[in-house]
């Protein structure tokens, strides 16, 4: 059995494309896995605190000499990479804010990107930076207000979104990442319906890849 992690990063709600695609997403992973244990967290409607000097000074503090006020101060930040480092599987509804991702997952990614918990630093090493969360995959739905953005398309070079998601979280050791698009939110109709369409049939491609694998 794997444990599923999914994380909204929209505040929008029955609005949220996103969220409807990674909901659509998590119920055919529990059709085809029942076993699995998924976890919800909700970035979009409860976001992580962003970092103060006290996170910063204590996540630099070698363990044995934190004081009881610095782990205090890491206290959520503890929580959310005990919870990644249990995960098998994450599954992130973006939506694109300006060309980027929203300040809520960026919070959670700067919480989670932990030096000692989700990689390791050595400055005598011929490679100093060393993942610590290899073995898991990621599927990311992004939703776009136009069309294109994916790459390849006529807007990718304005996509910060999947470089950006790639490097943070192939730097920790997740490097196995899917990337979904749905856009044409800001024109709706037909352009609309026609994006979700074709999101739905990758993410249930996606989620009957993963059947087979676990069949197999």
């Amino acid at each position: 059995m794997a444990q599923l992690l999914q994380l909204d990063a929209s505040p929008r709600e029955s609005r949220s494309h996103t969220r409807t695609l990674v909901g659509e997403f998590v119920d055919q992973w529990r059709d085809a896995r029942p076993g699995d244990t998924v976890i919800h967290r909700d970035l979009g409607h409860q976001p992580p605190p962003h970092l103060t000097e006290d996170w910063i000074a204590a996540a630099f503090t070698t363990p044995d000499q934190r004081t009881p006020a610095m782990r205090a101060a890491l206290a959520d930040s503890d929580a959310l990479v005990d919870e990644l480092l249990a995960t098998d599987v994450l599954v992130l509804g973006v939506p694109m804010y300006n060309f980027g991702i929203p300040a809520m997952l960026k919070a959670y990614l700067d919480n989670i990107v932990r030096v000692g918990r989700t990689f390791a630093f050595d400055p005598t090493a011929a490679a100093p930076y060393t993942p610590l969360t290899a073995g898991k995959r990621a599927f990311v739905i992004v939703g776009t207000g136009d069309a294109g953005y994916e790459p390849g398309g006529p807007l990718a070079h304005m996509n910060h979104v999947e470089p950006y998601l790639r490097t943070a979280l192939g730097f920790i050791g997740i490097d196995d990442v899917e990337f979904v698009y749905t856009g044409n939110d800001e024109f709706g109709g037909e352009r609309l319906r026609h994006s979700l369409e074709s999101a739905r049939a990758r993410v249930a491609a996606l989620t009957a890849e993963r059947e087979v694998a676990v069949a197999v």
